[in-house]
């Protein structure tokens, strides 16, 4: 399985007596466009949060490209191509929106390098306006993210992650607090980056998720309870029962 970009082997996490995750496995192929979904309480964040490398599982491996990274540090996964958002927006919201992207775009090309002038990084502010019009925020470059509305902050968000041309992205609830139409708005966004890159979100709302997801992986009380295609999942009596509600 050449085109797989991420796995996870096996991958159980306790807290303390509380068993979160029970032995999943899953693989994400190369410009796949997966969620996982599940009621609360079925691990869809810890699982998230494995993938991420923000935990690492109690048993278990997490593999991208093949390659182990169960152990590595978070810091180390965005050098190997891997991006991630949270469900609670993370900008710095006393900067303009072109300043959070340039700073982004800074720490790829001159990571630690903080004594180089900002005159001596040829392109940053273009690469900069490029991922804000990527993200429809193309007309606010000067406008300060605290006066951005929620769902543009997201987007603000969504562009900074992309600076480091990630491979994979990984989303936390990426349409949390939106309103239906800034929700359509970034569902349209996610569709478009899933066509150059993996994406992965964790996403409560149903209906948008079948409607956008080539594949969904379900999860139940910390077990894998179905993946598949939104019609397979439709068509899964056990998820109608525990998730969808249905007998």
């Amino acid at each position: 399985m050449s085109d797989v970009i991420l796995e996870a082997r096996d991958v159980s996490m306790r807290f303390g007596q509380f068993k979160a995750l029970s032995n999943i496995s899953a693989s994400f192929r190369a410009r796949e466009l997966c969620a996982i979904i599940g009621p609360n309480g079925a691990g869809k964040s810890t699982f998230f949060n494995i993938l991420s490398g923000a935990i690492a599982p109690t048993t278990g491996r997490v593999l991208f490209r093949g390659d182990d990274v169960t152990a590595l540090p978070q810091h180390a996964y965005a050098r190997l191509g891997i991006a991630k958002s949270f469900q609670i927006t993370n900008v710095f919201k006393q900067l303009s929106a072109h300043e959070n992207v340039r700073v982004a775009v800074q720490m790829r090309h001159a990571r630690f390098d903080f004594l180089r002038a900002r005159t001596a990084l040829a392109g940053v502010a273009e690469q900069a306006q490029a991922l804000l019009e990527r993200v429809g925020l193309g007309n606010v470059p000067g406008r300060t993210a605290a006066d951005l509305a929620h769902g543009q902050q997201r987007a603000l968000e969504m562009a900074m992650a992309l600076a480091s041309d990630p491979q994979l992205l990984l989303l936390d609830e990426p349409t949390a607090g939106m309103s239906p139409e800034e929700t359509t708005v970034m569902m349209g966004l996610i569709e478009q980056l899933a066509a150059e890159r993996t994406v992965i979100l964790v996403e409560h709302k149903m209906k948008l998720v079948m409607g956008i997801c080539r594949r969904l992986i379900v999860l139940h009380h910390g077990e894998l309870l179905a993946d598949g295609t939104p019609q397979d999942i439709r068509a899964n009596a056990e998820v109608r029962r525990v998730y969808l509600g249905k007998g």
